[in-house]
């Protein structure tokens, strides 16, 4: 019994094996998905980046600090 797990363990290692050699087609790590993606940009040297000021600050949630409160008028309703 402990023969036929070593066996069916070799051979799964010699199967990993060749497949990450290409033998089967290359892997799906090989190269990059969008070869030419950085070729179709337009004008990637114009990109600047910019500090943020405390003006555009203001605006962005402070990741884990309390929820805002929403500006919400309620009144009970009539009956």
């Amino acid at each position: 019994m402990l023969r036929w797990l070593i066996a069916i363990l070799f051979l799964a290692n010699m199967l990993a094996f060749v497949a990450m050699r290409g033998v089967f087609g290359p892997t799906p790590t090989a190269g990059g998905r969008e070869p030419n993606h950085l070729n179709r940009q337009i004008h990637p040297d114009w990109l600047k980046i910019q500090p943020l000021t405390a003006a555009a600050a203001a605006d962005q949630a402070v990741v884990g600090g309390p929820a805002p409160t929403a500006p919400i008028a309620a009144s009970a309703l009539p009956q």
